[in-house]
């Protein structure tokens, strides 16, 4: 496994270069890992056999030519399926004389994806990690539209599952360490490194905080669509500005509105001094200096720089330099912080 080199950042131009490869941006669920982090160290309660495991996982995918989306989606799915343990199963003879880790009795499912014998192939293959990896890669493959529906919706369309919601919390944890795993750098159209721009986040960031940004940059790219995206991701084929810090926030378990209006009377007080802005902090902007004139919300990300759904026809972006922008200096209201209200 190669060093991991990469840095916590989203570029804002030019290209994302994975294990070799390079990919546009604007891709929604590519990230990348924070620098100098064992891949191992990544996800609590996954250590070197899983990882090893997710590796397996992504080699696959990097040799079937799968975006580094669709990686991410196979691996949240074994991290659901199986907490990536290579399963054997009591009531599948043959399982039990090939390595596994673990042993189920569920039906006759095997394996990270726990594929069953009907439509998924031999024992051999399912019990086999990229054997299983490419299986499930290749039904991914041939679900229309997959690159931009939510990762639940993705999983679920292949695997089939009772509970497809459950895939949701590892949409997080897997995009952090197939990041790792794919050694991902993040370079500008000029060279190596981060472009001006990027949003570093500074060290001192409470964990929390770099969980919700970096779930909401995932969805750079999804288009804007009125009344779009919920807990679980973009609904409507997009997100609306409250749409996207509704799933931001889902991901460590606050509830904020889908309404501007109604995230600023939820999380009081206003800070209303741009000084006093964090990142992680929501900022809002009304048409007339009054909070009943609340109209749009973008989440912080540091340095003048604001993650958020703009308007019909865009997308999901950065705006650079917030506060020097004539348009929204002169229309913010004030920011509110949601992680003071762990309840909500």
């Amino acid at each position: 496994m190669g060093a991991v080199v990469v840095l916590f950042v989203i570029a804002l131009g030019g290209a994302i270069t994975a294990g070799g490869r390079t990919f546009s941006l604007g891709v929604p669920g590519v990230v990348c890992a924070p620098a100098g982090v064992d891949p191992a160290d990544l996800v609590e309660g996954f250590g070197p056999v899983q990882v090893s495991n997710a590796a397996h996982i992504v080699a696959a995918g990097v040799e079937m030519g799968v975006p580094v989306r669709g990686q991410v989606v196979a691996v949240a799915t074994a991290m659901q399926e199986s907490s990536l343990l290579n399963y054997a199963n009591t009531t599948v003879t043959e399982s039990l004389t090939r390595p596994h880790e673990a042993v189920g009795a569920d039906h006759d499912s095997v394996g990270l994806f726990q594929q069953r014998a009907a439509g998924w192939g031999p024992v051999t293959v399912r019990m086999d990690p990229r054997g299983s990896a490419r299986l499930f890669y290749e039904r991914l493959l041939q679900v229309p539209g997959w690159e931009t529906m939510p990762l639940t919706r993705a999983a679920q369309a292949v695997q089939i599952s009772a509970f497809p919601a459950a895939y949701a919390k590892w949409e997080h944890p897997a995009a952090l360490l197939v990041a790792a795993l794919d050694d991902i750098t993040c370079t500008g159209p000029g060279g190596a490194g981060s472009p001006p721009g990027s949003p570093v986040l500074p060290g001192a960031v409470d964990p929390h905080i770099r969980q919700v940004i970096d779930r909401a940059l995932t969805q750079q790219g999804q288009p804007y669509v009125w009344a779009g995206g919920d807990a679980h991701g973009p609904t409507r084929g997009g997100f609306d500005c409250s749409g996207l810090m509704t799933y931001a926030f889902a991901g460590i378990g606050i509830d904020v509105p889908g309404q501007t209006q109604a995230i600023w009377q939820r999380f009081p007080p206003a800070i209303t001094d741009p000084a006093q802005v964090q990142p992680g902090d929501m900022l809002l902007f009304t048409s007339n200096g009054r909070p009943g004139g609340i109209h749009h919300v973008g989440l912080y990300l540091g340095t003048g720089q604001m993650l958020h759904a703009p308007q019909t026809g865009d997308v999901v972006k950065i705006e650079a330099d917030v506060w020097n922008n004539s348009y929204y200096a002169r229309e913010f209201i004030g920011a509110v912080r949601a992680t003071h209200h762990p309840a909500a």
